[in-house]
């Protein structure tokens, strides 16, 4: 089901659980004393984006959650730009603003043609993984983006969940390496 903005802190701390090691997140998060609370501002942003951009998913346990851009419903609006200067400050902080900007800007050359469906975020409690609700809710999601005609694409750092994502009918279309792997993913 769709989550509304009274689910945002819920949402953020299950990705903030779900990702606390991962490496792609890792990669753009200033590493300082403030990581956990700049973890906490990553996946609020992404929220937002995905509100304004997109579609964000929760479970029906409240369990696990999705966080979906459509790209091309993305728009310049004064409200994004906010939030984007509020992400560069609270979670890259200046020093690692160009490397997070030249690894979108690097994703985004080779994300397949045609309306896309983008995966940004999928995380299920940690407690609660190895359940079905993860796969329950992938297969909601790619249901909905086939239904609007759009492919469906993902990135992870994460070597075991690209076997997940292929039970899923994905497939590794290319690989990047920003010094660790990161496996772009599509569905047709």
């Amino acid at each position: 089901m769709r989550a509304t903005l009274n689910d945002r802190e819920l949402v953020a701390g299950i990705l903030i659980r779900s990702f606390v090691d991962n490496k792609s997140v890792n990669y753009i998060i200033k590493q300082d004393e403030k990581r956990e609370q700049r973890l906490k501002h990553l996946m609020e942003y992404s929220f937002d984006i995905c509100n304004l951009f997109g579609d964000v998913f929760i479970s029906d346990d409240r369990k696990a959650c999705a966080l979906i851009v459509i790209p091309d419903r993305k728009k310049v609006t004064v409200k994004s730009i906010l939030l984007d200067i509020k992400m560069a400050l609270s979670v890259t902080g200046l020093s690692n603003i160009k490397k997070a900007i030249s690894r979108e800007s690097a994703i985004k050359k080779i994300h397949p043609a045609g309306p896309l469906y983008y995966l940004w975020f999928i995380g299920v409690e940690p407690s609660h993984q190895g359940h079905g609700i993860g796969s329950k809710l992938l297969n909601e999601i790619i249901q909905k983006g086939l239904s609007e005609n759009r492919t469906i694409c993902l990135e992870t750092s994460t070597l075991k969940n690209i076997p997940w994502y292929e039970k899923h009918g994905f497939k590794i279309y290319r690989e990047l390496d920003f010094g660790y792997k990161l496996y772009c993913m599509k569905r047709p």
